[in-house]
């Protein structure tokens, strides 16, 4: 390695992208994630006795989509990210070294790694981060990038307009020239996990019980909108924070399954005149399902009919008239030229569409409109990482990486180099 670049042209780099629900992690030049794994983890304490013959618990981790189903009486839930944050870097620490062992079967110290952060992630993390990754896991190089410049690299683009709707969260990043324009990010607390719990409220409120499939033993095919006929599987009885895992894995496939995103306003009869969708439960329980379809994810674009939600709430398309109001006058055609759509929410279907025509009525005539949603789910749903994936994969980016002698050399300040 010379003069402090790394040249690591003839090795991959791995890139890992952390979301508040699962990390997409694979190898750079790659098309798609290799895993992605549940930032969620089963945590538990076994009691080992020390020398002193005192009870000493010893936590315990189930890491991964397998892992967390098995059922154990005391195995609590625990997620190791907060506001799109890593809030636990022990439990980061575990996911990491699965991830290398189990899921890409390679040595941390021969790859670089591409990092993800949220465009608000505190300098104090990026350190911690850092230090984590040089000092524990001996990697030869790293870099640390917003998910909103990558997701608009992703599409093409190096002047966008992000709009990232995840499982936490819906954000309007406004990225110029591969930079965040960190005074016009706008965020609203209602995304997929909102949308799960408005699922969940209307399932409660018609008595239909929500049991996730690993708890059903046998069960007898029965008519609609019958009462189910099914046997719990004996067992412990699982914690409450487990149990709630469960059930939202189980409203999400109802999600991908039968939510759809209204073209215009919610209207209840053009509602009902649309096909209905129908959705089995893991109990036999099934029905048609009409009208809430659309009425649920109606939320995001238009929060001010929802109950317990703040008049202050924006919908998808005022987050980004907001944004871009708060960019320079300049760069403002530029985005809404290019207004990028990501995050998991962005695969339900008709998301695109309503954007478009929420953002059509309300930007300057004088402006081109344009929305840049990927054709495919997983593009969209994946969108960082794959920006990741090119970006690590150009010569151009290769005297970016932070390496391992930088770092020995100047310690942390080498940061200021990650945009």
């Amino acid at each position: 390695m010379s003069g402090g670049v790394y040249g690591g042209d003839e090795v991959g780099a791995i890139i890992f992208d952390n979301g508040h629900q699962s990390l997409r992690v694979g190898y750079g030049g790659e098309d798609s994630p290799k895993a992605e794994i549940p930032t969620s983890l089963g945590v538990w304490e076994d009691a080992t006795e020390n020398s002193d013959s005192n009870h000493v618990g010893k936590k315990r981790y189930n890491i991964d989509v397998t892992a967390i189903q098995v059922r154990r009486k005391d195995m609590e839930i625990v997620s190791l990210m907060k506001d799109g944050m890593i809030e636990d870097w022990d439990m980061f620490e575990r996911l990491a070294e699965y991830t290398y062992k189990q899921r890409l079967h390679a040595l941390s110290e021969h790859h670089p790694i591409l990092m993800t952060e949220c465009p608000w992630n505190t300098r104090v993390k990026r350190e911690k981060l850092l230090e984590l990754m040089f000092e524990k896991f001996n990697v030869p190089a790293m870099y640390i990038c917003k998910n909103a410049v990558l997701a608009a690299y992703a599409n093409g683009r190096s002047t966008a307009m992000v709009v990232d709707s995840g499982a936490t969260h819906t954000s309007a990043v406004p990225v110029h020239d591969g930079y965040v324009i960190t005074q016009g990010i706008v965020k609203s607390p209602l995304g997929g996990d909102f949308i799960t719990m408005q699922c969940r409220q209307f399932f409660e409120e018609k008595n239909i019980e929500l049991v996730p499939a690993c708890l059903v033993a046998s069960k007898d095919v029965i008519r609609e909108r019958e009462a189910p006929r099914w046997t719990r599987k004996s067992g412990s009885q699982p914690t409450a924070s487990w149990l709630s895992y469960m059930i939202r894995e189980l409203l999400q496939d109802f999600q991908m399954n039968c939510l759809q995103v209204s073209d215009s306003p919610y209207d209840e009869d053009v509602a009902n005149a649309l096909p209905m969708k129908h959705f089995e439960f893991p109990t036999g329980y099934n029905d048609d399902y009409g009208s809430v379809r659309l009425m649920i994810p109606e939320a995001l674009f238009d929060p001010s009919n929802v109950k317990g939600v703040g008049a202050s709430i924006l919908g998808v398309g005022p987050l980004v008239t907001t944004s871009v109001g708060m960019c320079d006058m300049d760069i403002r055609p530029s985005l809404y030229g290019s207004v990028v759509v990501t995050g998991g929410n962005s695969c339900l279907q008709g998301f695109s569409d309503r954007l478009n025509r929420d953002l059509a009525t309300k930007t300057p005539p004088s402006m081109r409109l344009k929305i840049i949603s990927a054709n495919s789910s997983s593009e969209r749903r994946y969108g960082a990482w794959i920006g990741g994936s090119i970006l690590s994969s150009l010569g151009s980016f290769q005297q970016m990486w932070l390496s391992r002698q930088e770092y020995e050399e100047s310690g942390k300040i080498i940061l200021d180099k990650c945009a």
